[in-house]
């Protein structure tokens, strides 16, 4: 098959699939895989085949389609092909939640010498950063790469970066707490969607539409929460998308569960925890988080062993904030049958993660994060509560005042 016979199958098989004709959008893609001769064509289609495989949620299979495709991208030895090839490994990777290499692979990326095409991914490398230092619970990293990303987003005026840059900063806030910001960015997402989506695939309006549902959520608007969560899960399931189900299946949960309509709250978890198997998900620190369900139903002995399978998942993937969180459920069932020795060790545990996370404020020494805040990032990243720095002010970050002195002059 040669290059113009694949392009034209190439495109054939991307209106199969924009037409939701899945299956048989993989096979024309398959065939051309088979059987082109055009290196270039190659490339491309599997970097097809892994965009279809990531929004299935078949991200071992995604993984393979990366691997073959760098193999391609080096025997071509043309840094843009080369620089895609390792993002596409790198979105594999966080997909896999191996955060570590996913980081690497990132920095690959953009040490490549490539043209203006290359660097115009440097926006989703930064985007794809971010997501595995907050998947390490590395905060301010995570922040730092999110603020690059939007810059490169600005720079290029790519409204569809800056939509996903938007609702990853809404899940940052709500790991953090400040909800009102968890809420603010997937809301400039959805206005993103309605001023340039027009041509857009319609998984940017569920995407904001279920990070809006999780935010409204946290702040009580239980309601709202659920219009936006059940938007989501309608435009997941028209497409195929089974991660997204499985991530509205969970956020349906957790609206019963504030509701403390435990029962149903359970079904759609067990529901959630279906379509992960199924699916080929993942995402190891949405099953941990799924577990933390149990405590709610007073059932204790299987609460305590949901608490462990989510600790041994938090450890897999170096998810610190998902181990705190173990630790501070832990902490409460322990202390309501008074088991005072398992109730020290878990207070100890919990009080060693938060020094690791460093999740307090360098101004007034109160910890982050452990309940609704409004807090405020300096341009370097470090976060602070909000009405620390409006009653103190600053001339740069406290912390790294503190980082840059030298012991002798301390």
């Amino acid at each position: 098959m040669g290059q113009d016979q694949t392009k034209q199958q190439i495109e054939k098989g991307l209106k199969l699939y924009q037409t939701n004709q899945t299956d048989r959008a993989l096979q024309t893609w398959t065939r051309v895989l088979q059987k082109t001769s055009d290196p270039g064509g190659k490339f491309r289609v599997l970097g097809c085949l892994i965009t279809a495989h990531s929004e299935m949620g078949k991200y071992k299979d995604m993984l393979m389609y990366a691997l073959e495709q760098i193999d391609t991208a080096r025997e071509m030895e043309d840094p843009d092909y080369l620089t895609e090839g390792y993002l596409n490994l790198a979105r594999s990777n966080e997909k896999l939640c191996e955060f570590q290499k996913t980081v690497s692979y990132c920095k690959t990326c953009l040490n490549m010498q490539g043209t203006t095409v290359s660097l115009q991914l440097n926006g989703q490398v930064c985007l794809s950063m971010g997501n595995a230092f907050l998947g390490l619970s590395v905060f301010q990293k995570a922040l730092e790469s999110y603020e690059k990303a939007l810059r490169y987003a600005h720079n290029n005026d790519d409204k569809m970066l800056e939509c996903r840059v938007c609702c990853s900063l809404g899940n940052i806030y709500i790991h953090l707490k400040d909800y009102e910001k968890a809420l603010f960015f997937p809301c400039k997402a959805a206005e993103l969607v309605n001023d340039y989506g027009k041509g857009w695939s319609l998984k940017y309006r569920a995407m904001s539409q279920y990070h809006m549902s999780v935010a409204y959520r946290k702040l009580e608007r239980l309601p709202d929460a659920m219009e936006c969560c059940e938007e989501s899960m309608k435009i997941a399931l028209q497409h195929g998308d089974r991660p997204l189900q499985a991530l509205c299946l969970l956020n349906f949960a957790d609206i019963h569960r504030c509701r403390r309509d435990v029962d149903v709250g359970f079904t759609f978890y067990n529901t959630h925890h279906f379509v992960q198997i199924k699916g080929a998900l993942c995402n190891f620190s949405d099953g941990g988080h799924a577990a933390c369900l149990y405590p709610w139903s007073y059932v204790i002995d299987p609460a305590l062993d949901s608490l462990q399978r989510a600790q041994q998942l938090a450890d897999a993937i170096g998810n610190k904030l998902s181990t705190l969180k173990v630790h501070c459920i832990s902490e409460g069932i322990y202390r309501s049958r008074g088991q005072q020795e398992e109730l020290r060790e878990q207070v100890v545990k919990f009080l060693q993660c938060v020094e690791e996370l460093e999740l307090y404020c360098g101004m007034c020494g109160e910890s982050i994060g452990d309940r609704d805040q409004k807090l405020q990032a300096l341009p370097c990243s470090h976060i602070f509560h909000l009405k620390c720095l409006e009653t103190n002010g600053t001339k740069g970050c406290p912390k790294c005042f503190k980082s840059s002195m030298k012991p002798g002059f301390v």
